[in-house]
């Protein structure tokens, strides 16, 4: 194999991402999965923050609560429960939020589901020490090394931010009410989670175009990859011949009836067929009884050979009739000579005469009735 067959400077195609894909290579980005939970976390926490609060006031009260109810219930486990059925629910919902934006920050990338059961499963390559090395220290180690730094400096410096702006205000909660502890509590957490997540959608604009140039870079293909792909694509040449087969037997089934009155036909030589027949006594010109191009042509000729019909092969007239005659009406007037030239002929060799086989001028069609293969025009060609 050469060296540019060996190269891999293809894009890949559908089915090679798709075949990735299956074995759980899909385009995934952390960065942008912890973002989207962090932005939707401060979102919810701004909407569920009274709720939760109320609750938290509700359990510490009743937890520093003395009365003669209390004093009389001494399971602890009833006390827990009672304080988790307050609690949870807000809490639940701020996680199931968050979660819910990750999953559908991934779904969202177009690289299929979120869980894929490709990825799951014993893979003794993770084992190879020899892999782990090139994993840290190569190009995607020295990469992951680069995004954990800046994440580092980039967190660290909203940590120290949030800090200087909120340490005061903490350390002087003591001195306040219940309810406005946990409220600046509240406010407080949420501005930390709402400016953590800007610092991380910062990071995984990053690491989003950075992890698709990655995916495509690993999933390119060489010019061999592509050959095998399409003859796998395609299939083998006995499966192409086993559709063709069967592409002609659906034909045969559409001509086989009307090939049946067939005299002759005309072919040109494998792409169109026109059958006719010819009796004075119905008709003063021969009669289109049969057409068709591609497969249907070809059946037309297998069953012409069948039935030892006259194949004749006339490129230009089989295209002339083939495009300017229906199915049972006669020829067009102007290729009356042709046609009779070949009746004529086909007549002969039914008396079991050898006659010369039609040529010339008497085979001449029109140049206003010349085609080409697409049934356009054909006035500059000649007849061949």
């Amino acid at each position: 194999m050469s060296d540019d067959a060996a190269e891999k400077n293809f894009e890949a195609t559908e089915k090679k991402k798709q075949d990735a894909a299956k074995r759980g290579d899909v385009l995934r980005s952390k960065e942008l999965a912890t973002a989207a939970g962090f932005a939707m976390g401060a979102g919810v926490l701004a909407l569920v923050g009274p709720w939760l609060i109320g609750e938290v006031e509700g359990v510490a009260l009743s937890a520093f609560r003395f009365d003669a109810a209390a004093l009389q219930r001494d399971d602890p486990t009833l006390l827990f429960a009672e304080a988790a059925g307050a609690v949870l629910p807000p809490i639940f919902t701020i996680g199931g939020a968050v979660i819910l934006a990750a999953l559908v920050s991934q779904i969202l990338l177009g690289e299929g589901a979120p869980f894929n059961p490709g990825a799951i499963g014993f893979k003794p390559s993770k084992l190879n020490p020899a892999s782990g090395l090139k994993r840290i220290f190569g190009t995607q180690g020295l990469i992951e090394l680069g995004k954990s730094v800046l994440k580092l400096v980039l967190m660290a410096s909203i940590a120290w931010y949030w800090t200087a702006h909120n340490l005061q205000p903490l350390l002087g909660l003591g001195r306040g009410t219940l309810e406005a502890q946990l409220a600046y509590a509240v406010d407080a957490g949420g501005a930390l989670v709402f400016l953590l997540a800007i610092g991380l959608s910062i990071i995984a604009l990053v690491d989003y175009p950075l992890q698709r140039f990655q995916r495509n870079k690993r999933l390119k293909m060489s010019m061999q990859e592509l050959r095998d792909e399409t003859k796998q694509a395609e299939g083998s040449p006995e499966m192409r011949g086993a559709r063709r087969q069967r592409q002609r037997d659906l034909a045969r089934g559409g001509v086989a009836k009307a090939m049946k009155e067939a005299q002759f036909i005309i072919v040109n030589p494998l792409h169109f067929a026109v059958a006719l027949k010819y009796d004075p006594d119905v008709a003063p010109a021969p009669i289109l009884v049969c057409k068709g191009r591609g497969e249907t042509a070809l059946a037309m000729r297998d069953i012409a050979g069948e039935d030892s019909l006259p194949i004749l092969e006339y490129p230009a007239l089989a295209r002339s009739v083939y495009f300017t005659t229906q199915v049972n009406q006669m020829v067009r007037e102007e290729l009356y000579v042709a046609i009779a030239t070949l009746v004529a002929f086909v007549l002969s060799l039914r008396r079991g005469e050898r006659p010369q086989r039609p040529s010339g001028a008497s085979m001449e069609v029109p140049e206003d009735l010349r085609f080409d293969g697409d049934g356009r025009s054909d006035i500059a060609a000649s007849y061949r």
